[in-house]
């Protein structure tokens, strides 16, 4: 789960990081009175969306300006202007996608003396088994850019979660960053405070770009993202609070209520698996044989009828979708079961795409039985490839 940047800097400012005072706002009248709290004389207006590189997008109204999705300005007039000219509009950026998403919030921030630009950021490194520091001096910068064209300005640390960050890991940190005196404690500090809020919030990744050297040699958090481990929510109530359905994509999110997991892709074949090995799996059979995925849907392995139904109504409502391929392997799951909701939605949304259903394991017998007597035009298959190779057949002799 995604949060705002005024939401993460409202929890690492709990835990003690150094962050700008900032307020939100839904409406011009609320950025103005936010700048007027602040007080000036400069001040950021910052689009709120969940996509990075909002400075250098673009919206795509032409009376939102060429000046991106984050601005300095020095009045409070311009604040109000400038917010205006964001709310309701739509944002471009390098991780929004082409379709851009809306600003329905702006953050209104104070200015800040900027001496040099930092990147830190806290992620989970599975190759390490470890909570891992990545630091570089090319702050404001994609962090994946500058892997590409200099990889040996990313200092990596791995901490032990034995023993949890100790001052040598804040201190070899501090010193790849090139910082001295006053600024390798504010470093430390601010270092010690992010773990602490990345392992109690459960987070699985949190990233300050830039983290500033401010010009009386002050560290402060100018942005910051976090993500969170889906699976730890049910015990962060805090972080729940802050959930913004509309940054999140429909279908997704009407899969997370039936305990689906999904995800949408730009193919034109819809699947539908038990287990997410066999649905990554499927996926590549499907790409192998020339076709494309729509999505990656995963039912779970003790799904019910009803689950299975909602699934396939969810697979349907993509638009793109040309074809479907339903791939079970019973274990926990019963194919009966898959059979029966597989037949129960295609009656309900009236299918009206080719449908190909490969079972095997637990009732398949009895599944594939449901199928053949359904009277629906659905296309079995003995095994994967043979699914795959019927599925991509279809959807072409279809179009």
């Amino acid at each position: 789960m995604n949060i705002h940047e005024y939401q993460a800097k409202q929890l690492l400012k709990e835990y003690g990081v150094n962050v700008l005072d900032g307020g939100v706002a839904y409406t011009p009248a609320e950025a103005r009175a936010a700048a007027e709290k602040l007080g000036g004389p400069v001040f950021v207006v910052k689009s709120q969306i969940h996509a990075g590189g909002r400075g250098k997008g673009k919206f795509k109204e032409a009376a939102a300006g060429e000046a991106g999705g984050v601005r300095v300005v020095k009045s409070v007039d311009d604040v109000e202007a400038n917010a205006t000219q964001m709310l309701g509009n739509t944002l471009v950026t390098h991780q929004s996608g082409a379709e851009g998403k809306e600003v329905k919030r702006v953050y209104i921030e104070d200015g800040c003396d900027i001496a040099s630009e930092l990147y830190l950021a806290f992620l989970i490194d599975r190759a390490t088994d470890s909570v891992t520091i990545m630091a570089s001096t090319e702050g404001g910068m994609d962090i994946e850019t500058v892997a590409e064209e200099t990889p040996e300005k990313i200092l990596t640390v791995s901490i032990d979660p034995t023993t949890g960050i100790m001052p040598f890991h804040t201190r070899q940190v501090a010193f790849g960053l090139g910082l001295k005196g006053a600024q390798i404690k504010a470093c430390s500090k601010i270092l010690a405070s992010m773990y602490k809020a990345f392992v109690e919030l459960d987070a699985s990744m949190l990233e300050i770009n830039p983290l500033v050297v401010t010009g009386d040699d002050d560290l402060v958090a100018l942005d910051a993202k976090m993500n969170f481990d889906s699976n730890a929510l049910y015990r962060q109530k805090a972080v729940m609070e802050m959930r913004d359905e509309d940054e999140e994509d429909a279908m997704e999110l009407e899969a997370s209520k039936h305990d689906l997991n999904y995800i949408k892709l730009d193919g034109t074949i819809g699947c539908m698996v038990n287990g997410a090995g066999l649905a990554m799996g499927t996926m590549d059979i499907i790409k192998l044989y020339g076709g494309e995925p729509a999505n990656f849907l995963d039912v779970g392995g003790g799904a019910t009828k009803e689950r299975v139904t909602e699934a396939f109504k969810l697979i349907l409502s993509d638009s793109n979708v040309e074809g479907i391929l339903v791939n079970i392997f019973g274990g926990i799951m019963r194919c009966d079961v898959i059979a029966d909701g597989v037949v129960a939605a295609a009656r309900e949304v009236s299918l009206n795409v080719p449908l190909v259903v490969r079972l095997e394991g637990t009732n398949v017998e009895q599944g594939k039985k449901i199928l053949s007597e359904s009277g629906l035009p659905i296309i079995t298959a003995d095994n994967l490839a043979d699914a795959a190779e019927k599925v991509v057949k279809a959807v072409k002799e279809a179009a």
